[in-house]
């Protein structure tokens, strides 16, 4: 076999492993966007928005600036929206039960009231979501996106194959992930450790651990062997600072909505919220990704 004929073999093959590894992927979230269509049963958004999220990576790394795929990535880019918001909702809801069940246990019917109140509103807000997401998937899953499927597996997919390789993005993205870090840790040591600066530097480095570990996953097949841990790595830095994150979305919840419109009392309302602050905090001590030190209180005294 000659040189050339090598080279067409391997790359035969290496537009093989992609193709096979898409496929898996797009089968998977037609099929859950199916089951979501039926009863909205919380794993099947869940597997739905993860399947997209993993396609979405892949067309990425194929495809860096979508100019090739803009169509395509624009029509599972906003179907994962949409699974966004239901998924959100749930994993919100879920929280919220779970501290009412704890309020309950505790004696504390006040703030079990309180949270009551908060799911509720919640499940208004979702109701909203999955109107929107039974009217919208449907047209975002349908013959159409088939067609676009199909297009771009028989035409572009060779060629972006070619020219792409992951352990080049996978590098980049580690870099791109340590920058964050060094952002966060110069924040998180200074005055502004609580500031809105901090925590959004922190949002936009759990979104790039996030982002490694869904390509870890999704192109393990054409990754090195040296990046073959990389998911679990970055898969435990996004849920450490995944916990911090939620608390703080718990926060944003609560205010914006008021004690008046919960029917609750400014008292129950305002212990509440500390409660929530103060596992803010404690989770920032306690992740091991970003050092953090609680700053010292101004004195009130003169």
């Amino acid at each position: 076999m000659t040189t050339l004929q090598l080279a067409k073999e391997r790359q035969i093959s290496k537009t093989r492993q992609w193709e096979q590894a898409l496929t898996r992927l797009y089968t998977d979230y037609q099929k859950y966007c199916k089951k979501v269509l039926r009863d909205f049963d919380s794993e099947d958004v869940h597997q739905a928005r993860v399947n997209s999220r993993k396609l979405l990576t892949l067309l990425s790394i194929l495809d860096p600036g979508h100019s090739v795929t803009d169509k395509l990535y624009g029509t599972l880019k906003q179907a994962q929206k949409r699974l966004g918001k239901v998924r959100d909702a749930d994993v919100l809801i879920e929280a919220f039960k779970d501290k009412r069940k704890q309020a309950k246990h505790a004696g504390a019917s006040e703030t079990a009231e309180l949270l009551k109140a908060v799911i509720e509103q919640q499940k208004g807000e979702r109701k909203t979501y999955r109107k929107k997401l039974a009217d919208k998937l449907p047209k975002l899953t349908g013959k159409s996106l088939n067609r676009q499927w199909e297009v771009f597996l028989s035409g572009e997919l060779e060629q972006l194959a070619a020219k792409r390789d992951a352990n080049v993005v996978m590098r980049e993205l580690e870099v791109a992930f340590e920058q964050k870090k060094k952002t966060c840790r110069t924040l998180f040591k200074g005055p502004e450790a609580e500031s809105a600066a901090a925590f959004d530097a922190l949002h936009k480095l759990r979104i790039a651990a996030k982002e490694l570990r869904y390509t870890a996953n999704a192109a393990a097949f054409a990754l090195n062997q040296k990046f073959h841990a990389d998911e679990e790595i970055y898969k435990d830095i996004q849920e450490q600072l995944g916990s911090i994150n939620d608390r703080r979305i718990w926060l944003e919840v609560l205010g914006a909505s008021s004690p008046d419109k919960l029917g609750v009392s400014r008292r129950v309302w305002d212990e509440f919220t500390d409660s929530l602050r103060a596992e803010v905090l404690e989770a920032l001590q306690h992740n091991e990704v970003i050092p953090f030190t609680e700053q010292p209180k101004p004195s009130h005294h003169s």
